[in-house]
């Protein structure tokens, strides 16, 4: 397939004319930089394939490893997993598949939506694992047993699916009768509301909700666990033992970083920057479903003595 080939092609339907529910949405792309989308396509496509690689590899070695059947790195496995899913997503304007089919283009912001939550519920959930292991080391296998786990998982799983299925039915409610033509390289959700002729406050209200309510509160529940592993850190009686200790919880506080900051600065400025030039909101859009799942493989690769380990024994063996 082609990297980013991106030639005029035909539409099926004219930006004017009007029409209800179109069959068909044209991905525009990045607004005023269509020349220039083969180069642009190469370092998101590059960051794709490390990102696959780097994820499948942190499977591989949870999978073989039994000393790594822990829930810190089951909690791993399902941030690659959703990784994995959520940067494939966006991939089809990237393999010169301009014309995507109304249902499609739902149900791929349902995809994106719905696995970008769950990216935040399970960053919750190691956090958690993260303050029982330090906290209650004595009870951490008896707290996060293989059973409350999956349920953890399975409760991140419902959360994400339930609070992402009104983005889809509003979406699919609102009349489109102006034109098809979506300024985007994906159906990102408030880039598929604009292009409605009717009042669509009730999905940027709620867009707004999910994002203040359910993020904010996740990110309240991570620096809560953060604030009492601190405390407990800073009372170890020797620097080495803070170090060590702090050390088990750097890979994480990195992958928040780069999950969360992005991520609201995409999401807010979307709506409220009315100055911020439109490429650049496309821009940072796949940026952020692309730059996280590229990362998280490496810092859990370089930070975690485990599997860096794991991943060096075929070389010094």
């Amino acid at each position: 397939m082609p990297l980013g080939h991106l030639l005029p092609c035909p539409m099926s339907h004219s930006n004017t004319t009007d029409f209800t529910n179109p069959s068909t949405f044209i991905l525009l792309g990045i607004p005023g930089l269509e020349a220039a989308h083969v180069w642009i396509s190469i370092p998101f496509f590059t960051m794709y394939i490390i990102g696959i690689l780097g994820n499948f590899t942190i499977l591989f070695i949870v999978k073989r490893e039994p000393t790594l059947h822990e829930p810190m790195y089951y909690f791993l496995c399902m941030l690659a997993v959703t990784d994995l899913v959520l940067s494939t997503s966006i991939l089809i304007f990237w393999f010169n598949s301009r014309e995507i089919y109304f249902s499609a283009c739902l149900t791929q912001m349902y995809f994106i939506h719905c696995f970008l939550l769950m990216d935040s519920g399970i960053l919750v959930a190691m956090a958690f694992d993260r303050y029982v292991a330090i906290c209650h080391p004595l009870r951490h296998s008896t707290i996060l047993t293989n059973a409350v786990v999956a349920k953890i998982g399975l409760a991140v799983v419902l959360r994400s699916g339930i609070l992402v299925l009104p983005y889809l039915l509003l979406a699919r409610r609102w009349p489109y009768c102006t034109t098809n033509i979506i300024p985007h390289t994906h159906c990102e959700h408030m880039a598929v509301v604009k292009l409605a002729c009717a009042d669509t406050s009730v999905s940027s209200n709620y867009g707004l909700f999910v994002i203040f309510c359910v993020i904010f509160l996740d990110v309240i529940f991570i620096a809560m666990s953060y604030t009492q592993i601190l405390r407990a850190i800073f009372s170890l009686p020797t620097k080495d033992a803070r170090l060590k200790t702090f050390g088990t919880c750097g890979s994480h506080l990195c992958v928040i970083l780069a999950f969360y900051i992005p991520g609201l600065f995409s999401s807010l400025t979307y709506r409220f920057g009315k100055n911020v030039p439109l490429h650049f909101h496309v821009i940072m859009a796949n940026a952020y479903l692309l730059v996280p799942p590229m990362l998280n493989p490496i810092i859990y690769g370089v930070r975690t003595k485990e599997i860096r380990d794991r991943l060096l024994q075929p070389f010094f063996s």
